[in-house]
């Protein structure tokens, strides 16, 4: 089984079985919950959800036919200062239809509770403390701000959200970034509908369902009372004593594993008419998109690109056509910092302008490549925060770039970023899989992840006097995504400033004679950092003996997976490996005692590797030491593993260097 499938995504079963759910009356906070200090299983929390109940069904109206209404109510309560942020609750809706009305919010009874005088007082929500905003275009927030919250209270929050979009449901999110007692989810859907749930995370949620009758009543044309009945699947969804979703290390977007519950229309039957299929493909998806103005209309906005076209690739050999327009629409065009497969404002216009979304601007270098003959075709992403894309749906993906087949294979572009070169991605494109789609409506998967490697190589030629001060010269050269990340890290930094935060890294080491090459030119090629250094922080001297670290300021002092156990893959991005080859003189008077072991640390498939080598000559050492990742995603299945590697790795890598006098 994939890890794509072991992490994200399980149908319900449902279970005919009688429900255990606690019962919790709102709109009364009880003196024993407001007494409370800490929370009886996470001590940590600054606020825990007591309890969360939705509920959705189904209303109809003569001229909109059926329509969603999702109710939520929840109890919170506030044990530290970090929890007032809870008292600004915010609830998004969707206003970008073309054949729906806008969904509507409204907030009722809506109040927050203090203990005073050890009596209950209840503060409720007046109209001032309620606020619409517009996000963009398609979306909206409605937002409320609580009364009088303040540490030790308890508060309390009710809204409907009503929707004519019957495609979906909103996310039902049964885990946050603080615990919760208990959470219930209710759904009565009518026969005519049937939807697909979609349970993320890894928590187990009981469930249930039953058939049962509803009925509705609406007013025909001459307002006179109709109605009509039908049977419904009423279902349950409920957990208790949720933990608190927190952040651990390497995790790529620790939102895309909370347990959580989607519903996805498959198809509707209603009496009298054929059964209407909703499910989509991805081709499917890929062929609505293509026929938006705002998308393959875009694709074939050529004609004004002609003349740039011709200017820039005179004289220019065929094999260097790619790169070059690469870099042209690079350094021409700027990023709005907006995303989105669509564009705003076109083509022609973000052209002319020199700025654009995203799709603007990939868009461009691919009509400039189709242009110069060369084969290109759009690739939807899901950037790291905005999640996996686990089933075929538009509103999966919200980014764009583009690809070129060579050889068979796909070369990957993203003009928004300076510093991205050919199969460079911005990191937060690299998340699982994107969909090269084409105009006559196929698709394939392109995996996002890197499978060559980013490399740091350290050389560094040093001299140890008997004092135990180490100075020398140290090059350091970056490769592909290791390249590319430093490029986008200190862009912005003065020189002065790097060096600051460079002496910090290496353990408090002063460096001179800084230069740098391939920083802002050359991008296809290694950065390459010298510089020379001192260092009086990396060594030990007990009874005469110098004791030295072998890596020098470059060893990890701790294992930074430190959980017992791990739910969520383990993210580095890119595969990459780290060798150091160092050269050490030692001092005159001294002798080698003792060097670090031989020894070469391997996974099960070479997942990741570590190896060191020392020897010595005279008076030199010699010390070589590899470190490798050599996958992006590491399943958490694994995660015992890696812990137990690094922390061998660790062991190894501060087995130290002993001198002593002759």
């Amino acid at each position: 089984m994939s890890l794509k499938k072991i992490v994200f995504i399980f149908l319900f079963i449902f279970s005919f079985s009688k429900s255990d759910a606690q019962n919790f009356e709102y709109g009364k906070a009880s003196q024993e919950e407001l007494q409370q200090k800490v929370h009886s299983l996470d001590s940590t929390a600054a606020a825990a959800i007591i309890f969360k109940k939705g509920r959705t069904f189904y209303t109809y109206r003569r001229n909109n036919g059926f329509i969603l209404n999702h109710e939520y109510t929840f109890r919170i309560k506030i044990y530290k200062k970090e929890g007032l942020s809870w008292a600004t609750f915010q609830v998004p809706y969707y206003v970008g239809y073309e054949k729906y009305n806008d969904d509507v919010v409204k907030f009722s009874n809506c109040a927050t509770y203090n203990l005073e005088n050890d009596i209950v007082v209840k503060t409720k929500l007046k109209g001032e403390g309620v606020f619409k905003n517009e996000i963009n275009k398609n979306w909206a927030e409605a937002s409320i701000l609580l009364p009088n919250v303040k540490v030790g209270s308890v508060i309390e929050i009710k809204y409907l959200l009503k929707s004519e979009n019957l495609v979906k449901f909103p996310v039902y999110n049964f885990q946050y970034d603080i615990p919760v007692n208990y959470a219930e989810y209710d759904t009565e859907i009518p026969e005519y509908f049937v939807y697909k749930p979609i349970l993320t995370g890894y928590t187990t949620i009981k469930s249930e369902a039953k058939y049962a009758q509803g009925s509705q009543n609406f007013e025909d044309e001459h307002g006179q009372s109709r109605g009509f009945r039908y049977s419904q699947i009423n279902s349950k969804y409920s957990v208790e004593n949720m933990p608190a979703l927190k952040e651990e290390a390497f995790v790529d977007n620790i939102i895309n594993y909370k347990t959580a519950l989607y519903h996805e229309l498959e198809s509707t039957r209603f009496p009298n008419e054929k059964v209407k299929d909703y499910s989509m493909t991805w081709e499917g998806v890929t062929k609505t998109i293509f026929k938006d103005n705002d998308f393959g209309k875009q694709l074939e906005e050529r004609d004004f690109l002609m003349q740039d076209i011709k200017l820039i690739l005179k004289d220019v050999e065929e094999k260097n056509k790619l790169n070059v327009i690469f870099e042209f629409v690079k350094n021409k065009m700027n990023w709005n910092n907006e995303y989105g497969y669509f564009t705003n404002k076109g083509v022609k216009k973000a052209y002319l302008e020199k700025t654009g979304n995203c799709a603007e601007i990939n868009f461009i270098l691919i009509d400039m490549l189709k242009l110069a003959g060369i084969k290109a075709n759009p690739v939807l992403i899901s950037t790291v925060d905005h999640g996996v894309p686990v089933y075929p749906n538009r509103t999966v993906y919200n980014y764009v770039v583009a690809a070129v087949e060579r050889e068979g294979k796909q070369v990957l572009l993203d003009a928004t970023q300076k510093y991205t070169t050919q199969n460079i991605l911005p990191l937060n494109a690299l998340n699982w899989n994107g969909r090269l789609i084409r105009a006559d409506g196929t698709s394939e998967e392109i995996i996002l992840a890197p499978t060559f490697q980013s490399n740091i190589n350290y050389t560094a030629l040093a001299n140890i006097d008997s004092q135990g001060k180490i100075s020398g010269k140290l090059r350091i050269q970056k490769t592909n995504y290791e390249a590319y990340s430093y490029r986008e890290k200190n862009n912005a930094i003065n020189t002065d400033t790097y060096l600051e935060k460079l002496e910090n890294e290496l353990g408090g080491a002063r460096i001179t004679d800084y230069k740098i090459e391939n920083r802002e030119t050359d991008l296809m090629n290694p950065i390459t950092e010298t510089f020379t250094f001192v260092s009086n922080n990396h060594y030990e001297r007990i009874g005469g003996k110098l004791f030295i670290n072998p890596l020098l300021f470059f060893a990890y002092q701790k294992n930074p997976f430190v959980m017992e156990k791990r739910q969520m893959p383990i993210y580095f991005g890119f595969p990459k490996q780290m060798r150091y080859n160092l050269t050490l003189e030692i001092p005159e008077g001294y002798e080698v005692e003792s060097l670090p072991t031989a020894i070469k640390l391997t996974t099960e498939d070479n997942t990741a590797v570590f190896s060191i080598i020392s020897a010595s000559s005279g008076d030199k050492i010699q010390i070589s030491i590899i470190r490798e990742i050599n996958k992006s995603v590491i399943a958490p299945s694994y995660y015992n593993t890696i812990k137990d590697f690094f922390q061998k790795m660790i062991v190894a890598q501060n087995e130290k260097i002993v001198l002593k006098k002759i």
